[in-house]
């Protein structure tokens, strides 16, 4: 696997999905509010990182690849935030569409602490689009995706479920990687179903009962659940992520593969372990990596995210370090 790793060194890949400001207001206690029983805390420091679609791109660049972006965000100081966030890691963002009518997704974390109490989360605030993409800007989204799709050797659809992916944007795409021959990967929250012919899919595996509708209560069900999944999407391949039962590859070839959890030292924080996951798998199937080591790969990537506070990346460093960690211990 370290081979592989290698080869994913420079190679570019296409993310397209709901790019997200998230924001961490962190605030130190200062007293219970005189006008409610509330915390009053006093700013300590404002950070904002790459969350959704954005948080793949951030994670490819890390990673080593060359990671190319297209989305919409607003014209405000949010989108600003995330392009910066983005260009300090050389993501490719031309392909990012602003328009002020629909602002940037903004995921806003407050954090209260002190010298004597754990730094925890007490609210999140979310701001998101509740009106379909405005013809013109789907149209302009459409071009950067046509423009960029001749550069790059894998696409990303990471489908948060705030209007990106338009039904027009899917089956561009769909047809696109088809038609030259690239891989394609989706991370859908809510519509799975609708990416016939996509190569590959990941989902976890609540995400999947979700999809089929029923609860999946035993090994057997999940087996049958994947295989199911791919067979009706018609895809090269179904990834699903299982917690602490790690994750299950199934193929077309019938194949059906069961990777443990690499790494059982203390989960932090699950958020955007899902989208390193994708990163790695896109990253390698597009360098020519077999679909079993690519999983293997983002399986020991998710390790070393859930390990990290919030919203994180994954250094091309990291991962080498993991595995040599996991081949030293063998």
């Amino acid at each position: 696997m370290v081979n592989a790793i290698a080869q994913m060194s420079g190679t570019p890949v296409l993310i397209i999905g709901d790019m997200v400001a998230d924001v961490y207001l962190d605030g130190a206690i200062a007293r219970i509010s005189r006008e409610a029983p509330v915390l009053v805390l006093d700013q300590v420091e404002e950070r904002v990182v790459a969350g959704g679609a954005a948080n793949v791109v951030n994670n490819a660049a890390t990673l080593g690849g060359t990671a190319y972006a297209a989305g919409v965000c607003g014209t405000d100081t949010s989108g600003a935030a995330l392009l910066a966030v983005l260009a300090e890691n050389a993501v490719r963002t031309e392909g990012f569409v602003r328009d002020a009518a629909h602002p940037t997704i903004t995921k806003t974390r407050i954090i209260a602490g002190g010298r004597a109490t754990v730094s925890q989360q007490i609210v999140r605030v979310d701001r998101e689009w509740h009106t379909a993409l405005a013809h013109e800007t789907e149209e302009e989204l459409l071009a950067q995706i046509r423009a960029l799709l001749p550069r790059v050797r894998g696409v990303v659809l990471s489908d948060y479920g705030s209007g990106t992916v338009t039904a027009h944007v899917r089956r561009t795409v769909i047809d696109a990687a088809r038609a030259a021959e690239i891989p394609s990967i989706v991370d859908s929250r809510y519509d799975i179903l609708r990416y016939e012919g996509i190569g590959y899919v990941k989902q976890n595996d609540a995400e999947l009962a979700a999809a089929l509708g029923r609860e999946l209560r035993s090994e057997e069900d999940i087996h049958a659940a994947g295989r199911e999944l791919r067979e009706r999407l018609g895809a090269d391949g179904v990834l699903i992520t299982r917690g602490a039962q790690g994750m299950t590859l199934f193929l077309s070839d019938g194949s059906a593969t069961n990777i443990p959890v690499s790494d059982h030292s203390e989960i932090f924080d699950v958020s955007g372990a899902g989208d390193t996951c994708v990163a790695v798998m896109i990253l390698a199937l597009a360098a020519g990596v077999d679909p079993l080591t690519a999983a293997r790969l983002s399986n020991i990537a998710s390790g070393i995210a859930v390990r990290k506070r919030g919203t994180a990346t994954v250094a091309q460093e990291e991962l080498r370090g993991a595995l040599a960690a996991i081949e030293g211990g063998c």
